[in-house]
């Protein structure tokens, strides 16, 4: 009785201390959620402000991707040679240079520059963020630990919401063409800094201490996560995993491996051209499409913030009980039916009462039981332990290239092809997403990373 009381707190302070370093981990999706969702309230007084157009309008936007594209191209190769941790503190330093830049800039020319060396810190923690805690949870608790990251993420895009409103009310319609919009970008230096001080408190990955043949400093990490006869198996199992790879990008394209860099990059695609990132951006512009103004538009902007909150919270609760496959194949679908319901709304002018805020509700919900977090657990575990790093960065670089050209299109797209159409192209590519999921996408729920390297080997 005794040993399973003893059992029973050794396996409660070994969650406490995962759960704890997955948090702080996770507030790069803070970052994320911050950086990306900030522009929607900004982009109005900025297109007075720098007299753009809707090219520009489009590259105010994407230009943050840019460098997300760059930085998710070069966080494996950095996170493999200097480890996790490390690159996320280079990450959190770029995300607030990238803030403050964004702030003060006399010339539309200087804003691009601060908010691609932003998109940098982005790109790097959008990938490593999920890796990182994925190589330290857990596999019966992989799922909710990891997709910890996405509710961080929707927790910034919601709090920014209201971050915009409170400011652009500070002042006049004046006010906020030449000053809101940097008070809004500034703002990011707060939780940029915060995230800097509190990833000293956490520990470097045990899965790369091990493959740098520092298996000694991995063990007391390992320890507190598993407890003493888990751990010592855990350090046995990842060793046996890298014996069996080479480290090169080249064993991707290899028969065992070829079915997992298609679900990566093929998720990582679908994740954006659904259109989700369209409506995160550009809600303001899209409420006022259907008649609304310029403050009612950011109240119900701040109600797709809120859903999309409250069922990110949802699919964490779910994701390691149902599995990954089920809430794929729910959330895609129901995405689809929103989506068509939209479009119909546009193309027979029923905008003026609630039915395009109820169904853009209901497709963020959607999305985010499934697409949102369940695409960043499934990237940061399908791919074997030695090339982790660089198989997600390209994963997550082939999600942020497909984010780039939503975000760049959708304006001028909007304006020539009209919502309607713009529309129901999102709900065909959420119709593609139920068809991939359900033809190709595993289910990994409850499997060790080892165990889920094995399974793709068996798929030869």
């Amino acid at each position: 009785m005794s040993s399973n009381i003893e059992e029973q707190v050794e396996q409660q302070v070994s969650m406490k201390f995962v759960t704890l370093v997955s948090i702080v981990a996770a507030l790069g999706g803070l970052l994320f959620g911050f950086d990306t969702a900030v522009v929607s309230g900004a982009i109005g007084f900025m297109q007075e402000r720098f007299d753009l157009n809707e090219f520009q309008v489009g590259w105010a936007v994407s230009s943050l991707i840019i460098g997300c594209i760059v930085g998710a191209l070069s966080s494996g190769v950095l996170s493999e040679k200097f480890g996790r941790k490390k690159v996320l503190i280079a990450a959190a330093i770029l995300f607030i240079i990238g803030s403050l830049g964004s702030a003060i800039p006399s010339a539309f020319s200087g804003f691009i520059v601060a908010r691609m060396i932003g998109g940098l810190g982005i790109g790097i923690t959008s990938t490593i963020c999920p890796l990182y805690n994925a190589e330290i949870a857990p596999a019966k608790y992989r799922g909710r630990l990891v997709a910890l990251n996405q509710l961080a993420t929707v927790t910034g895009i919601f709090l920014v919401y209201f971050i915009n409103m409170w400011i652009a009310g500070l002042g006049d319609h004046a006010w906020g063409v030449s000053t809101a919009w940097r008070y809004m970008f500034g703002f990011g230096v707060i939780p940029g800094v915060l995230f800097l001080a509190l990833l000293f408190l956490v520990p470097e990955s045990p899965r790369w201490l091990i493959k740098q043949g520092r298996a000694a400093e991995s063990l007391p990490i390992l320890l507190r996560i598993h407890g003493d006869t888990l751990a010592r198996q855990e350090v046995l199992d990842i060793k046996e995993s890298f014996k069996e790879e080479n480290g090169s990008i080249r064993q991707l394209f290899s028969p065992a491996l070829r079915w997992a860099l298609i679900v990566g990059v093929g998720l990582a695609i679908l994740q954006q051209v659904t259109g989700i990132n369209a409506v995160m951006y550009y809600a303001p512009e899209i409420f006022k499409q259907t008649g609304a103004g310029t403050n009612a538009a950011l109240v119900q902007t701040i109600y797709v913030g809120l859903i999309n909150f409250l069922f990110t919270i949802l699919a964490i609760w779910l994701i390691d009980k149902v599995g990954r496959k089920v809430l794929l194949l729910v959330g895609s679908l129901a995405m689809t039916i929103s989506l068509a319901v939209i479009g119909i709304a546009f193309q027979t002018g029923h905008t003026s009462g609630p039915l395009v805020l109820i169904f853009i509700l209901m497709y963020v919900a959607a999305f985010a039981v499934s697409l949102g977090p369940v695409v960043w657990v499934v990237m940061s575990e399908i791919f074997p332990n030695r090339i982790r790093g660089k198989a997600t960065a390209i994963a997550s670089m082939a999600l942020w290239a497909a984010d780039y050209l939503v975000s760049q299109a959708f304006p001028p797209m909007l304006a020539s092809a009209g919502p309607a159409m713009t529309f129901w192209s999102f709900g065909i590519m959420s119709l593609i997403t139920f068809v991939f999921t359900w033809r190709v996408i595993p289910e990994t729920k409850g499997k060790s990373l080892e165990e889920i390297e094995s399974m793709w080997a068996s798929k030869a």
